[in-house]
């Protein structure tokens, strides 16, 4: 049985009830049910902080209609490990050595059920590599490397990438990359950008950040988030990508879409480290390289606001 509350219905015995419950297979409804304490404080108290004044629950309840489903990776909480920062690099054999660091691993059979909307393999892993000293122009920053289950693979030397030989400072950045076990729950994720159609647009990004409070995690799915996030950060991502590829410098010579709705977020990573505290990492694909299991047409991009 199910009841409506405040426009939003909220399912009966489901266990959830505030965003960062760890579940598995969620609905909308209860997406929506989890965005409760957002709502109630968008539509009654605002943003005192910021000066934002309570928010029309018309606008409000529009806003929510455009939840998404992403996987936050914690080294906290009890939801299952599904990857982890850090550990040893297990690569195939016939996989060239990463371009950038090494910063995690993520098992796709371990994720909650429907944790995202992405048409993401059932099982395998996807690692993940970030270079943070390039925080500006529009090269690729990062890398995606998918690995089927079942797949021989062998230890690496991590410190391969392409790095700055004798760049101590860089190196420490590098070595500060966290480590440890990644536990996965479901949330509700929102826009961090202006979206048309909602004159309190920037006021109800200020106020689901602050109700969101996500730090130093690894996101798989939802929405792309970084410090300045008007346009939608995916826009960067497109069109670094379309002028890489048009210099022959990404894409293998196949075609580059430079429109926001053909790409999806990957992962995002707020790194949260020392030297490094506020940046935003984003991994981008189009959505049909990300069906066709083309993980190597993955384009990251890097925000730092020092």
């Amino acid at each position: 049985m199910s009841s409506v509350v405040n426009g939003l219905r909220r399912p009966g015995a489901t266990g959830l009830s505030v965003a960062g419950t760890t579940v598995g297979g969620v609905t909308d409804d209860e997406l929506r049910e989890m965005l409760l304490p957002f709502r109630t404080r968008a539509v009654e108290e605002g943003y005192p902080w910021e000066d934002i004044d309570p928010l029309p629950a018309e606008e409000v309840d529009r806003w929510i209609g455009h939840v998404r489903p992403c996987a936050v990776l914690t080294g906290g909480g009890d939801g299952p490990v599904a990857g982890r920062f850090g550990g040893p690099l297990l690569l195939p054999a016939q996989v060239p050595d990463p371009e950038h660091p090494y910063l995690a691993s993520v098992d796709f059979a371990a994720l909650p059920k429907d944790a995202t909307d992405l048409p993401l393999p059932p099982d395998g892993r996807l690692l993940l590599f970030a270079s943070l000293d390039e925080t500006d122009g529009d090269g690729n920053c990062g890398q995606a490397i998918y690995i089927p289950a079942g797949t021989p693979v062998e230890e690496r030397d991590k410190n391969t990438w392409n790095g700055y030989p004798g760049d101590d400072y860089y190196q420490k950045i590098v070595d500060s990359y966290p480590q440890g076990e990644l536990r996965a729950r479901t949330e509700p994720d929102l826009p961090y950008h202006s979206l048309p159609g909602f004159p309190h647009a920037d006021e109800l990004v200020t106020v689901w950040c602050d109700a969101s409070d996500r730090r130093g995690h690894l996101q798989i799915g939802g929405y792309a988030d970084q410090e300045d996030s008007d346009p939608d950060p995916l826009e960067r991502v497109a069109s670094c990508a379309v002028r890489q590829a048009k210099r022959g410098r990404w894409g293998g010579d196949e075609p580059v879409s430079g429109a926001v709705e053909d790409w999806v977020l990957l992962a995002h990573w707020n790194p949260h480290i020392s030297h490094r505290e506020g940046a935003d990492v984003q991994w981008g694909i189009q959505r049909a390289d990300l069906e066709a299991r083309r993980f190597d047409r993955t384009f990251s991009t890097v925000y730092w606001n020092p």
